[in-house]
Protein backbone atom coordinates (compact mmCIF):
# COMPACT_ATOMS: atom_id res chain seq x y z
CA UNK A 1 0.00 0.00 0.00
CA UNK A 2 3.05 2.55 0.92
CA UNK A 3 4.53 1.88 -2.95
CA UNK A 4 1.34 2.55 -4.00
CA UNK A 5 0.59 5.49 -2.56
CA UNK A 6 3.97 7.09 -3.36
CA UNK A 7 3.51 6.17 -6.94
CA UNK A 8 0.06 8.01 -6.93
CA UNK A 9 1.50 10.73 -5.06
CA UNK A 10 3.85 11.12 -8.07
CA UNK A 11 1.15 10.28 -10.88
CA UNK A 12 0.23 13.55 -9.33
CA UNK A 13 -3.45 11.45 -8.11
CA UNK A 14 -5.21 14.21 -5.54
CA UNK A 15 -7.16 11.58 -4.25
CA UNK A 16 -4.41 9.56 -2.46
CA UNK A 17 -4.26 12.96 -0.18
CA UNK A 18 -8.03 12.17 1.53
CA UNK A 19 -7.38 8.92 1.81
CA UNK A 20 -4.31 9.06 3.74
CA UNK A 21 -5.61 12.28 5.77
CA UNK A 22 -8.16 10.15 7.20
CA UNK A 23 -6.22 6.87 7.20
CA UNK A 24 -4.87 7.30 11.06
CA UNK A 25 -2.47 4.36 10.36
CA UNK A 26 -0.96 6.28 7.44
CA UNK A 27 1.43 8.09 9.98
CA UNK A 28 4.11 5.28 10.00
CA UNK A 29 3.88 5.28 6.27
CA UNK A 30 4.24 8.81 5.80
CA UNK A 31 7.07 9.06 8.18
CA UNK A 32 8.80 6.17 6.30
CA UNK A 33 8.24 8.23 3.04
CA UNK A 34 10.09 10.97 4.88
CA UNK A 35 12.94 8.62 5.94
CA UNK A 36 13.29 7.77 2.88
CA UNK A 37 13.62 11.14 0.93
CA UNK A 38 15.52 11.91 4.06
CA UNK A 39 18.45 9.42 3.94
CA UNK A 40 18.44 9.42 -0.12
CA UNK A 41 19.23 13.27 0.28
CA UNK A 42 21.72 12.75 2.86
CA UNK A 43 23.09 9.82 0.72
CA UNK A 44 23.44 12.63 -2.45
CA UNK A 45 24.59 15.07 -0.45
CA UNK A 46 27.32 12.76 1.29
CA UNK A 47 28.50 11.94 -2.44
CA UNK A 48 28.63 15.28 -3.56
CA UNK A 49 30.62 16.61 -0.41
CA UNK A 50 32.55 12.88 -1.31
CA UNK A 51 33.13 14.32 -5.16
CA UNK A 52 34.23 17.56 -4.09
CA UNK A 53 36.76 16.17 -2.03
CA UNK A 54 35.48 16.37 1.71
CA UNK A 55 36.85 13.69 3.80
CA UNK A 56 34.93 10.73 5.58
CA UNK A 57 33.92 12.90 8.29
CA UNK A 58 32.15 15.51 6.08
CA UNK A 59 30.49 13.17 4.10
CA UNK A 60 28.88 11.38 6.78
CA UNK A 61 28.19 15.05 8.80
CA UNK A 62 27.11 15.80 5.24
CA UNK A 63 24.65 12.44 5.11
CA UNK A 64 23.25 13.11 8.98
CA UNK A 65 22.58 16.56 9.08
CA UNK A 66 20.82 16.38 5.55
CA UNK A 67 18.96 13.65 6.80
CA UNK A 68 17.88 15.41 10.22
CA UNK A 69 17.12 18.68 8.42
CA UNK A 70 14.65 16.54 6.15
CA UNK A 71 12.57 15.52 9.13
CA UNK A 72 12.80 18.61 11.14
CA UNK A 73 11.30 20.24 7.92
CA UNK A 74 8.62 17.66 7.83
CA UNK A 75 7.12 18.53 11.37
CA UNK A 76 8.06 22.44 11.28
CA UNK A 77 6.32 22.41 7.98
CA UNK A 78 2.86 20.51 9.12
CA UNK A 79 2.56 22.63 11.98
CA UNK A 80 3.20 25.86 10.10
CA UNK A 81 0.72 25.33 7.31
CA UNK A 82 -1.67 23.58 10.14
CA UNK A 83 -1.69 26.81 12.52
CA UNK A 84 -2.16 29.26 9.31
CA UNK A 85 -4.77 26.93 7.36
CA UNK A 86 -6.75 26.71 10.71
CA UNK A 87 -6.11 29.46 12.17
CA UNK A 88 -5.72 32.12 9.39
CA UNK A 89 -8.21 30.68 6.86
CA UNK A 90 -10.74 28.02 8.61
CA UNK A 91 -9.18 24.93 7.47
CA UNK A 92 -10.09 21.42 8.83
CA UNK A 93 -7.68 19.32 10.21
CA UNK A 94 -5.47 17.91 13.05
CA UNK A 95 -1.89 18.30 13.34
CA UNK A 96 -1.79 13.96 12.33
CA UNK A 97 -3.49 14.71 9.04
CA UNK A 98 -1.30 17.24 8.08
CA UNK A 99 1.64 15.60 9.38
CA UNK A 100 0.61 12.80 7.22
CA UNK A 101 -0.30 14.09 4.08
CA UNK A 102 2.69 16.66 3.75
CA UNK A 103 5.08 13.58 4.92
CA UNK A 104 3.39 12.21 1.27
CA UNK A 105 4.06 15.07 -0.68
CA UNK A 106 7.78 14.63 0.13
CA UNK A 107 7.62 11.74 -2.39
CA UNK A 108 8.82 13.40 -5.40
CA UNK A 109 11.86 14.73 -3.28
CA UNK A 110 13.35 10.98 -3.80
CA UNK A 111 15.16 12.72 -6.76
CA UNK A 112 17.66 14.39 -4.61
CA UNK A 113 19.66 11.28 -4.56
CA UNK A 114 20.96 12.33 -7.83
CA UNK A 115 21.84 15.39 -6.75
CA UNK A 116 25.89 14.46 -6.89
CA UNK A 117 25.63 13.86 -11.16
CA UNK A 118 27.75 17.28 -12.75
CA UNK A 119 25.31 19.33 -13.75
CA UNK A 120 22.31 17.29 -14.12
CA UNK A 121 21.61 15.60 -10.95
CA UNK A 122 20.98 19.81 -10.03
CA UNK A 123 18.10 19.80 -12.57
CA UNK A 124 17.08 16.33 -11.70
CA UNK A 125 16.96 17.60 -7.64
CA UNK A 126 15.55 21.11 -8.79
CA UNK A 127 12.93 18.71 -10.81
CA UNK A 128 12.19 16.81 -7.29
CA UNK A 129 11.99 19.60 -5.68
CA UNK A 130 9.73 21.74 -7.43
CA UNK A 131 7.41 18.79 -7.80
CA UNK A 132 7.33 18.62 -4.10
CA UNK A 133 6.08 22.19 -4.18
CA UNK A 134 3.28 21.22 -6.13
CA UNK A 135 2.32 18.01 -4.36
CA UNK A 136 2.33 20.23 -1.17
CA UNK A 137 0.17 22.03 -2.38
CA UNK A 138 -2.37 19.71 -3.20
CA UNK A 139 -1.54 18.03 -0.03
CA UNK A 140 -2.37 21.41 1.97
CA UNK A 141 -5.57 21.73 -0.37
CA UNK A 142 -6.78 18.38 0.80
CA UNK A 143 -5.76 18.45 4.21
CA UNK A 144 -7.01 21.44 5.35
CA UNK A 145 -10.16 21.55 3.00
CA UNK A 146 -9.22 24.86 2.15
CA UNK A 147 -9.74 26.25 -2.01
CA UNK A 148 -7.78 27.42 -4.31
CA UNK A 149 -7.04 31.05 -2.94
CA UNK A 150 -6.91 29.95 1.03
CA UNK A 151 -4.43 27.10 0.08
CA UNK A 152 -2.05 29.68 -1.71
CA UNK A 153 -2.10 32.07 0.90
CA UNK A 154 -1.29 29.17 3.69
CA UNK A 155 1.16 28.25 1.61
CA UNK A 156 3.42 31.63 1.09
CA UNK A 157 2.74 32.51 4.47
CA UNK A 158 3.58 29.77 5.99
CA UNK A 159 6.94 29.43 3.72
CA UNK A 160 7.75 33.34 4.49
CA UNK A 161 7.30 31.96 8.40
CA UNK A 162 9.67 29.26 7.77
CA UNK A 163 12.04 31.16 5.89
CA UNK A 164 11.93 33.85 8.85
CA UNK A 165 12.09 31.34 11.68
CA UNK A 166 15.03 29.11 9.76
CA UNK A 167 16.81 32.54 9.19
CA UNK A 168 16.69 33.55 13.08
CA UNK A 169 17.87 29.88 13.67
CA UNK A 170 20.80 30.14 11.31
CA UNK A 171 21.34 33.52 12.56
CA UNK A 172 21.76 32.39 16.00
CA UNK A 173 23.60 28.98 16.25
CA UNK A 174 25.91 30.49 13.06
CA UNK A 175 24.86 27.20 11.00
CA UNK A 176 24.06 29.28 7.69
CA UNK A 177 26.05 28.24 4.78
CA UNK A 178 29.19 29.16 6.23
CA UNK A 179 28.64 27.78 9.14
CA UNK A 180 27.93 24.17 8.07
CA UNK A 181 31.12 24.67 5.77
CA UNK A 182 33.46 25.30 8.75
CA UNK A 183 31.72 21.94 10.09
CA UNK A 184 32.30 19.85 7.05
CA UNK A 185 36.04 21.46 6.59
CA UNK A 186 36.07 20.34 10.44
CA UNK A 187 35.77 16.57 9.84
CA UNK A 188 37.44 16.51 6.50
CA UNK A 189 40.82 15.17 6.22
Amino acid sequence: MLVDRVMRVIKLDKTVYAEVEHDETAMTQAAIVVAIVAILAGLGGGINTAIQGGGFGAMILSLVVLALVSFVNWIVWAAITYFVGTKAFGGEADLGEMLRVIGFAYAPQILSIFSFIPCLGALISLAGSLMSIYTSFLAIKEGLDLDTNKTIATVVIGWLITFVLGSVIALVTGVGGFGFAALSGAFSG
